[in-house]
């Protein structure tokens, strides 16, 4: 992992606003057998996990990572029953199948994205869903961007055509659209394409809270963060 990447995994890890509320649009498809792949330090888990998950596989390629992820899991429920896969999608068994499966902020960093979410298709159970967080936007893409490993930034359109065409959607929404409008400030007026510390705190604590109430105003069509549903139709 290099610098930058961990950069991000720190500045985001108490980003808890924000992980609640993307969380919040994604709880009713969280159920039965789950994977998440590119699960880093395991900070998202504590804002998915449900008691209607009966296993949940974290799947991360890098090492450095590994023994964080596995603390996050043992601090969850007693009855949560967790599994660490060192390695990608394509090293799970055969017949592993999921009712749900979820990248947050990973796709991003794959540069076949097409290619990925294929093999994540073919991992769903029928009726299983496949949940996308990515960032939103290629006019945002920063230096910071490049640095922590990010191949592109999405938009609606761009996301749905790397979907295999076989999943049938379920949602498609824009989220933060007032942020979306502080890091495009932030580019233009401060011209800074690295956000400290105390700007994370600063949008978690201010600027999603606002957004929480802007984006049903738009309709979610505005927003810095793109989440995506497909289901795998029997």
């Amino acid at each position: 992992m290099n610098e930058a990447m961990k950069t991000e995994l720190d500045l985001f890890e108490n980003a808890t606003n924000w992980k609640s509320y993307w969380a919040s649009f994604l709880s009713e498809f969280i159920h039965g057998d789950v994977l998440e792949v590119g699960a880093g330090t395991g900070g998202n888990l504590r804002h998915l996990y449900r008691p209607t998950v009966d296993s949940w596989v974290c799947v991360e390629p890098d090492s450095e990572l590994i023994a964080s992820l596995q603390t996050s899991i043992d601090g969850l429920a007693a009855e949560f029953s967790g599994h660490i896969v060192h390695g990608t999608i394509r090293d799970l068994p055969d017949a592993a199948l999921f009712d749900a499966i979820f990248y947050i902020d990973v796709i991003e960093h794959i540069e076949d994205d097409r290619e990925e979410l294929e093999l994540a298709a073919r991992r769903l159970k029928p009726g299983g869903q496949l949940i996308i967080l990515v960032p939103a936007h290629n006019w945002l893409f920063s230096p910071f961007d490049a640095s922590m490993g990010h191949y592109r930034r999405y938009t609606q359109r761009s996301l749905r055509d790397v979907i295999p065409t076989h999943l049938v959607r379920k949602q498609l929404i824009y989220l933060d659209s007032v942020g979306m409008l502080a890091s495009l400030a932030n580019r233009l007026i401060l011209r800074s394409s690295t956000p400290t510390a105390k700007q994370i705190n600063t949008w978690d604590k201010r600027i999603v809270p606002v957004s929480k109430i802007i984006d049903p105003i738009t309709g979610h069509r505005l927003g810095k963060t793109v989440v995506g549903i497909w289901e795998n139709i029997p």
